[in-house]
C-alpha cells in the first residue's frame, strides 16, 4: 500500500474491517499579481508584466477501505474506486425499496435502489473526497438507526439496510412521504457526514421532553424515537412568517446526531 496515506480510524466487522485514510497533497491556486519594476529602468519607463504568484497549500482527503476477510460488505453505488482480490461482486437490491442518495433523483421519488455487494477476500477502495466519514458498529435490532438521506455509505453485509417512510408528510410528497435510509442489525458501517467527527452534536433524550431539528442539521438518530416532520408552527401563513420549513419533532428514548457547523463549509 502506498505510503502517503495514513490510517486514521477502523471499525471491525464480521469476516470484514473498515479503515479510513487520510491524505494531504499540494495544489495551487492564483492568489494575485506582483507589479514588477523592469531591472535597470529609468524613470518613465514602462514596468515589466505583472508578476503572478501560485502558493502552495495542502488539500485533505479521505479514503475507505474495506477488508473483506471471508466476510461481505455493501458499498453505495458509485463510491468504488478499485478492488483486488478473490473477491464476487453482485448488485443487490435493497430491502423495502432501499432508498440510497446516489441511487435516487429525490427523496420523495419511491425508487427502488441498489447496492454493490463485495464478499470473499480481498481490498476495495473507494473514491478520495473532501468529506468526512464515521466510522461505528451496531449490536442488534435495539441499536436500529435512520440517517439523513445522503448519509450512507457502506457497511457490513450482515446489516439490513431498508427504507424508513415519514407517514406524517405524506400528503406532501405525492403520496409517498419522506423516505430515509434505515440500518438494523449487527456489524460495522460508515456514514457520510458533511463536517468532521469533533463537529458533530450529540443529542440524549431520556423521554422527559422533545427536540426541534431543522431538517438540514440531521445525520442521523435512533429508529426507537418517535418522529414527526412538520412545519414548525401550524398554518400555511404562519408557516410563511416563521421563514422555517419542515422541521424534525423528535421524542422519546434515544440519541440525535446533528452537524450544526455544516453550513458554515
Amino acid at each position: 500500500m502506498a505510503d502517503f496515506r495514513t490510517k486514521i480510524d477502523e471499525q471491525q466487522g464480521n469476516g470484514m474491517r473498515l479503515e479510513l485514510f487520510q491524505f494531504k497533497r499540494k495544489s495551487y491556486a492564483m492568489a494575485r499579481a506582483v507589479q514588477a519594476t523592469a531591472q535597470g529602468g529609468t524613470a518613465g519607463q514602462a514596468a515589466a508584466a505583472p508578476v503572478y504568484v501560485y502558493p502552495a497549500h495542502e488539500a485533505t482527503a479521505r479514503q475507505v477501505r474495506i477488508v473483506l476477510e471471508g466476510g461481505a460488505a455493501l458499498l453505495e453505488p458509485g463510491a468504488l474506486q478499485y478492488a483486488h482480490g478473490a473477491i464476487h461482486t453482485e448488485v443487490q437490491r435493497n430491502e423495502s425499496g432501499g432508498f440510497l442518495a446516489r441511487a435516487v433523483k429525490s427523496a420523495g421519488s419511491g425508487e427502488s435502489a441498489y447496492a454493490t455487494r463485495f464478499s470473499g477476500r480481498g481490498e476495495v477502495w473507494t473514491e478520495p473526497t473532501t468529506k468526512h466519514f464515521i466510522l461505528a458498529a451496531m449490536d442488534g435490532p435495539q441499536d436500529s438507526l435512520i440517517l439523513d438521506d445522503g448519509a450512507f455509505y457502506a457497511c457490513d453485509a450482515n446489516i439490513q439496510v431498508s427504507t424508513h417512510v415519514h407517514r406524517s408528510v405524506a400528503g406532501l410528497f405525492s403520496g409517498n412521504g419522506l423516505m430515509q435510509p434505515k440500518l438494523t442489525g449487527a456489524g460495522a458501517f460508515v456514514v457520510e457526514a458533511p463536517v468532521p467527527v469533533d463537529e458533530i452534536e450529540v443529542i440524549e433524550l431520556d423521554g422527559s421532553g422533545e427536540l426541534i431539528v431543522d431538517g438540514d442539521l440531521m445525520l442521523m438518530y435512533s429508529a426507537t424515537l418517535q418522529v414527526d416532520l412538520r412545519p414548525l408552527v401550524q398554518g400555511i401563513r404562519n408557516a410563511m412568517r416563521s421563514g422555517e420549513g419542515l422541521v424534525f419533532v423528535f421524542r422519546g428514548r434515544g440519541t440525535v446526531w446533528l452537524t450544526p457547523t455544516a453550513k458554515l463549509g
